[in-house]
């Protein structure tokens, strides 16, 4: 079935500029899976996307929204329609939550507008729903919480583990799913514009290295997540990394209590994640070295959500810092990530999509980390990110085409003449 699909889609690309293919549908309903494709409005959906984590915390302040509006329009310039961004901000300066079930209400209402500007531009959200880091608090904030309350906290990675710190965060994930945007009236959860949600940014647990306490963990809140909203996709976060049986794949030997394979087994996630960092993990070693290791990291793994997992994979977050190498080497690692996806999509493959890190507008100067990209400035990489969202258009609208074919024979075997005997 894989390979005749494939041969079609290579096809149809072959025969493509003989005729006018029919538009993809209107991308306004929710995203759902079926084996290894997503699937909006009945095809196989691929996108082309971004990270852009400052959405909320921007747009809380009502005289920054056009930067949104700006990225949004940046993005879909390049035929990005795909958004990934935090829907937490635990303590500190501006929060969403100040304190366990206490939110600011200026700071949902970034959320919502960052939720309404993107419906409006035809961009689907990630929405993440706690951090691994400190950053915007995450679970050092939680377990902080938790220990002022009187709770026995050895190490942040309690979290995973004690009682109190988890009805805290599943309280945040009810409020914030059961959200009712302030602009549109709809429900966080009854709202097609938000793709999924992710259960956390980079999940690692080193307190447990074998990894039986995150994989007990994202059992318990995929269920609650799916007990709550039965509308959109889950999925958890991971940057990828294997856990002992397969330890040999990860860079440096990482093991840090995740697993690419069994987390992604647990019942109620949907699409598996895979973050790509060479410069970061094998630090020091020539471009030649790292560019090898992407290229066998993004393979085992659109092979593995292919033959094992039997699921789609997104590759959620990848980049390349220009403040240790220039433009073009960023490129090099772009393309490799764009080339794997097409080349696995254009076959019918587990890979839909790419989100780069990170998008930013002109006038963000405090907000560049060395992996940003201004689209209207850096013109290279822009250029590459356009022609992997064409390309992956493209596969939706030969999609499109095929079921069209489809639905048209089928209305014409309705009204042939049926013969009597």
């Amino acid at each position: 079935m894989m390979k005749h699909l494939g041969i079609a889609l290579f096809v149809l690309i072959l025969i493509k500029n003989h005729g006018n293919f029919l538009h993809v549908e209107a991308d306004d309903g929710f995203v759902k899976t079926r084996g290894v494709h997503l699937i909006l409005n009945g095809s196989p959906y691929y996108a082309n996307g971004f990270n852009a984590y400052w959405l909320m915390y921007i747009a809380s302040d009502t005289s920054q929204r056009d930067k949104i509006t700006s990225a949004f329009e940046e993005a879909t310039k390049r035929g990005l329609t795909i958004g990934r961004t935090w829907a937490f901000s635990d303590g500190g300066y501006r929060p969403l939550q100040s304190s366990p079930g206490s939110y600011n209400e200026q700071t949902f209402q970034g959320l919502d507008f960052a939720i309404s500007e993107a419906g409006k531009h035809g961009i689907k959200l990630i929405l993440s729903l706690v951090n691994n880091y400190e950053s915007y608090g995450g679970k050092k904030q939680y377990v902080e919480w938790a220990r002022s309350q009187g709770q026995s906290i050895s190490s942040e990675d309690d979290f995973f583990t004690n009682s109190l710190v988890k009805g805290f965060y599943k309280n945040h994930i009810k409020t914030v799913l059961t959200r009712r945007n302030s602009l549109t009236g709809i429900a966080y959860k009854d709202d097609p514009t938000i793709m999924a949600w992710e259960l956390m940014n980079e999940p690692r647990c080193n307190a447990d290295t074998s990894g039986k306490i995150l994989q007990d963990w994202i059992t318990e809140m995929a269920a609650y997540v799916k007990s709550v909203d039965g509308n959109h996709l889950l999925e958890i976060g991971l940057e990828g990394f294997y856990g002992e049986s397969k330890k040999p794949s990860n860079p440096n030997g990482y093991l840090l209590g995740s697993d690419f394979i069994t987390n992604n087994q647990i019942t109620g996630i949907d699409f598996a994640t895979v973050h790509s960092y060479p410069d970061q993990w094998i630090s020091g070693s020539t471009e030649e070295t790292q560019l090898s290791f992407l290229n066998s990291w993004v393979k085992d793994h659109i092979e593995d959500a292919q033959n094992v997992l039997r699921m789609p994979v997104m590759f959620a977050e990848f980049g390349k810092s220009t403040k240790t190498s220039g433009v073009d080497e960023r490129d090099r690692l772009y393309n490799i990530v764009f080339s794997k996806i097409y080349s696995s999509a254009s076959g019918g493959g587990a890979a839909v999509g790419g989100l780069f890190w990170q998008l930013l507008v002109e006038g963000m100067d405090s907000f560049r980390d060395g992996y940003e990209v201004i689209l209207s400035e850096d013109s290279s990489t822009a250029s590459l990110i356009a022609q992997e969202s064409q390309k992956l258009v493209r596969i939706r609208k030969m999609y499109t085409r095929l079921k069209n074919i489809e639905k048209l024979k089928k209305a014409r075997d309705m009204r042939k003449p049926k013969h009597r005997n």
